[in-house]
């Protein structure tokens, strides 16, 4: 069937897959296919780490919890056994099938679980958030799957525990059906935490509840990507539990969402595998994230749709964090559709140049390197070259102390990519004799009602483009003369670096003054250059500080400052 077709035909009603062929071929499978019993034999080993961790202590008030990394009981970490633990004990490829002993030390959890629950159905996130709404929903998102295991699994040895993770979600389902949240993602994530109690026990008020939410309209903007721009974190959560309601309530046209961020995210990846997280505005902005996260949304739209790209995405997945999808294994067993074979891979994107402007950022690659030009950032560009990574570029003049260069927009201007910045620094008169306060209060007489002078002004372009094998990167800093200037390049540590040294007043500092410098890790080398030193000035006033556990390297002058560095 072509996909154009078979797209038409799935947004009609996901309950006519039968009707397609897809549930009907998977239902047809008798035994789990080997990457799942692969997963089910590594959540083994984190069921015994988990289980070393429990309090078992009958005086304790957290009796049956774990604890986090600071010795804190708490419910996530109570609910990472709870998940687990279920898996082993219903699967019988685990060596905890059925085993009585765990049952026990489940339910001891289970029941930490609702003692810490409180009456309004709520539970904590003690980092920051009380009575929370939303991470009850997280929560929910686990335990309804545990419980959907246990009663597919039908033993009934497991009803105590069955039903203690019932009364939960039961009561997790009142805070649900009337509680608030903080964050856009907040919305879907609840949502879908509603739709999966009424799949087990259908009740109009989670309907109702969740159709409020859906009401607001789902938030993609015509890049593909949602509010929060977390690719690293919270676009994969929203992704799935799009899935999760579009099935649970019968709304195929979510998926277009789901499709459009999976489509977009594909020019998200770095050549090591990675995914660019410098356009979010959440906790993952600029941090070192995989697509493990991904995979079930992925595997679930190519097996759908027979998207032969995004069959390609789950490939990456699996040949680079393969253990790390153990993350999702309860749902990856809840879900017989992705026990299906994917279609026959086609490559995803790895030559492009593409610009997404509600992202604010330029995404450039070219097979074994890629590149993120970024607005509205002072780490305006960063360059891949598998596991040999330039993390940040970042250019500061000490002028008037708010030289750090920024650019507000990006233009195309042929072949090259073009960022600027204006900049103005006044001195100021007295006031007039009529703004004059009685007090010399200064407050009273500012700047604004003052008469400028001696306008100083700094004008920076920084124009880049592709050259063979990487890009040439041109800097054009001028206006008032003599401004000392600072051009930054932070690599993330791990690799050794050529044509450079060390600087003797700040560490893991180091100077560039040569034709051509390189740094390396492994078998991936950036070569760049050349060099500029005409100071030692590194961390000029008004610049962001200095990232001191990254290697950076430093070119240095004066305005006009004229320079091309290359990347390749």
């Amino acid at each position: 069937m072509k996909r154009r077709k078979f797209v038409t035909l799935s947004t009609l009603s996901l309950s006519m897959l039968p009707v397609l062929g897809m549930s009907s071929m998977v239902k047809t499978l008798e035994n789990k296919p080997k990457w799942i019993v692969e997963l089910i034999k590594l959540n083994d080993a984190s069921i015994s780490g988990l289980l070393k961790s429990q309090i078992i202590d009958n005086g304790s008030k957290a009796n049956g919890g774990l604890h986090d990394a600071v010795d804190i009981p708490n419910p996530h970490s109570t609910n990472a056994l709870l998940t687990r633990g279920v898996i082993g004990y219903t699967n019988q490829e685990s060596a905890f099938y059925k085993s009585s002993d765990l049952k026990n030390r489940l339910i001891l959890a289970a029941k930490y679980l609702r003692k810490i629950q409180h009456s309004d159905g709520t539970i904590d996130l003690l980092s920051t958030n009380f009575h929370s709404t939303p991470d009850t929903g997280f929560i929910v998102e686990r335990v309804t799957t545990s419980c959907q295991l246990l009663k597919e699994a039908n033993i009934e040895e497991s009803d105590e525990l069955f039903s203690e993770l019932k009364a939960f979600l039961l009561a997790a389902g009142e805070a649900l059906s009337i509680g608030g949240i903080h964050t856009p993602n907040h919305r879907w994530v609840v949502s879908a935490a509603l739709v999966r109690i009424n799949n087990l026990w259908p009740n109009d008020r989670y309907v109702k509840r969740a159709e409020e939410w859906l009401a607001e309209g789902i938030d993609l903007d015509a890049d593909g990507q949602y509010t929060e721009k977390s690719t690293g974190i919270y676009s994969a959560i929203v992704n799935k539990a799009l899935i999760t309601v579009a099935h649970g309530l019968n709304k195929p046209e979510l998926l277009d969402f789901v499709r459009k961020n999976l489509e977009m995210t594909m020019y998200f990846v770095h050549t090591n595998g990675e995914v660019v997280t410098e356009a979010s505005n959440r906790q993952d902005k600029g941090g070192v994230k995989t697509f493990e996260n991904y995979y079930f949304s992925y595997r679930y739209m190519a097996i759908l749709d027979r998207n032969s790209q995004f069959s390609a995405m789950c490939q990456l997945i699996e040949q680079n964090y393969f253990n790390k999808t153990i993350r999702d294994l309860d749902h990856l067993l809840e879900e017989k559709l992705l026990w299906g074979e994917l279609p026959t891979s086609k490559p995803f994107p790895t030559s492009y140049a593409k610009f997404f402007p509600f992202s604010k950022l330029v995404r450039i690659r070219r097979n074994s390197w890629d590149a993120t030009l970024l607005i509205n950032n002072p780490s305006f560009l960063t360059f891949h070259k598998t596991n040999a990574v330039l993390q940040a570029m970042r250019i500061n003049a000490s002028f008037f102390g708010k030289g750090q260069f920024q650019s507000a927009t990006i233009s195309q201007e042929g072949d090259t990519w073009v960022m600027t910045k204006k900049l103005e620094g006044p001195y100021f008169q007295p006031v007039s004799k009529e703004h004059v306060d009685p007090n010399g209060d200064w407050k009273k007489m500012p700047k604004r009602i003052r008469k400028q002078s001696e306008v100083q002004y700094l004008e920076s372009t920084v124009r880049i483009k592709e050259i063979s094998g990487g890009l040439e990167v041109e800097f054009d800093l001028h206006g008032t003369d003599h401004v000392p200037v600072s051009l930054e390049l932070i690599f993330r540590p791990g690799g050794e670096f050529s044509g450079v040294s060390q600087s003797s007043a700040e560490p893991n500092a180091f100077l560039f003054s040569e034709n051509e410098g390189s740094y390396t890790v492994g078998e991936d080398t950036i070569k760049f250059g050349p060099g500029k030193l005409e100071h030692k000035g590194l961390t000029l006033r008004g610049g962001l500080p200095a990232d001191r556990n990254s290697p950076s390297v430093y070119l240095t002058g004066f305005t006009p400052f004229k320079h091309t560095i290359s990347l390749s």
